[in-house]
């Protein structure tokens, strides 16, 4: 748990371009997803153990998750907790988030009902094999011969 609060408070004393960097996010958004968080936090009718993490931690470590997708073994070796507890500490904060609807992208409707002109930028990525010299006999060939002076 030590660790965890370290980590924590490192990440907090970071600058603000340090801290995007870091978790993907501005520090004014990560204060704001945690007043929601709080918010959800208390709207629930839960009994039962409290989380071994506060809020903050829990939406620091759901951030490293979106950030560096990184598996849930690691993560959870890195904080201290079970892969299991951080299962479920993400997808807690995942639905709070969502239920606060302050941090939903607009949808399918809305995208069509605006005016704004969209531009796109495509890519062709398509495979093209590697151009090699062709294999032969000829002593020529570094790759045939199957003696090395």
């Amino acid at each position: 748990m030590w660790i965890a609060h370290q980590r924590f408070e490192r990440v907090m004393r970071m600058t603000r371009k340090q801290f995007k960097r870091r978790t993907g996010v501005y520090p004014e958004t990560f204060t704001a997803m945690e007043a929601a968080l709080q918010a959800w936090e208390l709207d629930k009718n839960r009994s039962g153990r409290p989380p071994a993490r506060t809020l903050s931690e829990q939406l620091l470590l759901t951030l490293e998750f979106w950030r560096e997708y990184r598996t849930l073994s690691h993560l959870a070796e890195d904080w201290d907790i079970h892969e299991s507890t951080a299962q479920r500490t993400i997808e807690r904060v995942e639905n709070a988030l969502i239920a606060s609807g302050q941090f939903a992208l607009p949808g399918k409707k809305a995208l069509l009902e605006t005016t704004t002109a969209w531009t796109a930028m495509l890519v062709d990525v398509a495979e093209v094999p590697c151009e090699r010299p062709k294999k032969s006999n000829a002593p020529t060939t570094a790759g045939k011969r199957s003696v090395i002076r």
